[in-house]
């Protein structure tokens, strides 16, 4: 496998890790980075550009970006929390002050700490849009406005997996006045100088490639695990919260069409490079990009406090949320305890870990079935884990 870019030394076992997920684990097309300290030590790419493509016809270049699907809500969440530390949303008020139509339907008293952390009760849609009915904010922003709670706001917890979407984008706009694809270009992605959207520009489509899904090796000699029964009964009954969920727009999005692309929902469809990812994280927990930094220190502690804990209503396997991030657990692995981020379904990771100083991003072309804890960014972060311990 030819792989591409460079790695600071002492971080030699991120590239063989690299180039393991391709021969062994069944890559197609993908991209690693790594930041220390605000400082680039992992830059890697390899494979193909597109996940039909061959790496002849299309190769992966160093600024090729993709779709990576759930870890944009680490971006979502970012906005809300920024918003927070200037002063702007108070995390302890009612959703509805912002978004008065929020009050209906027995919502009153969701707060927004408890929309950040998946426990609003409303990862459902009683009646699920469509593509096009989900990229316009408004209907988005309506629907999940009129939808009553499945569980009473706040006191259990359940993964939002599309209509995060208009959760966060309404606020955003109602206070900013802008969409959150604007405001996370003009306040996060432009200051940091990371190449990740939410919308993407026309200028920008020529970067992007094509994404799918693909099965994992028969010999890959990774660990097989079945999923508990539970889990499988939740995802094969469509009246499960599970599968309401992840289809609150159905049919299923064409993940390639340049439409889907453009609009912005928060919940699933960013587009990023990995270095943008890595590079994002990077700058909430220190300085990057000539001295920009995102959030304080308070707000990161804030950030990663943990607000969700235990048997998760959508998913069904235990999962620990702070205000927005994914924290480190069984379902969800990270770096370290410390670490906090967000997996985007079947491939893509980003996250922070405040201790180390260490950022990371993994994007890729060919999704699986994992939902939080794929085989190949796992295989990566192992071996960040293992370059740390033998710099110590």
């Amino acid at each position: 496998m030819n792989v591409s870019g460079a790695v600071a030394e002492g971080f030699e076992p991120v590239r063989e890790a690299f180039v393991r997920n391709f021969e062994v684990l069944g890559d197609r097309g993908a991209a690693v980075a790594v930041y220390r300290d605000g400082h680039k030590v992992v830059d890697l790419w390899g494979g193909a550009r597109d996940v039909d493509g061959t790496a002849d016809e299309a190769p992966w270049e160093q600024g090729t970006a993709q779709i990576v699907r759930s870890a944009t809500k680490g971006v979502a969440a970012t906005a809300l929390l920024l918003l927070h530390q200037r002063g702007e949303l108070d995390l302890d008020a009612p959703v509805g002050t912002y978004w008065p139509q929020y009050k209906a339907a027995g919502k009153e008293r969701t707060l927004v700490r408890h929309l950040l952390a998946h426990r609003a009760g409303v990862p459902v849609l009683d009646r699920p849009l469509t593509p096009a009915e989900a990229a316009d904010p408004d209907l988005g922003a309506a629907a999940v406005a009129a939808q009553a709670p499945a569980w009473e706001p706040g006191t259990d917890h359940g993964y939002h997996a599309q209509t995060y979407s208009w959760l966060t984008g309404e606020l955003v706009r109602r206070i900013t006045g802008r969409t959150i694809g604007e405001w996370i270009a003009d306040e996060i992605t432009g200051p940091v100088g990371a190449d990740l959207w939410l919308g993407l520009p026309p200028a920008q489509r020529a970067r992007v490639g094509r994404v799918g899904q693909v099965d994992a090796p028969a010999q890959s000699g990774a660990l097989k695990t079945r999923p508990k029964p539970a889990v499988t009964a939740a995802y094969a009954d469509p009246a499960s919260l599970t599968r309401r969920a992840f289809a609150a727009i159905t049919p299923l999005p064409d993940e390639n069409d340049p439409a889907y692309r453009a609009a912005a929902l928060p919940a699933s469809n960013g587009i990023a490079t990995a270095d943008g990812l890595a590079r994002f994280y990077a700058s909430l927990i220190g300085e990057v990009a000539g001295g920009v930094r995102l959030l304080r220190p308070e707000t990161v502690e804030l950030a990663r406090g943990e607000q969700s804990s235990g048997p998760d209503r959508v998913l069904v396997v235990n999962t620990r949320f702070g205000l927005g991030p994914m924290l480190h657990g069984a379902a969800s692995p990270l770096l370290s305890p410390a670490s906090f981020g967000h997996p985007g379904r079947g491939g893509a990771l980003g996250l922070a870990d405040p201790e180390s100083g260490i950022a990371f991003g993994y994007v890729t072309n060919g999704f699986r079935t994992s939902v939080t804890a794929d085989p190949r960014a796992q295989a990566l972060l192992r071996a960040v884990r293992t370059a740390l311990a033998a710099g110590r």
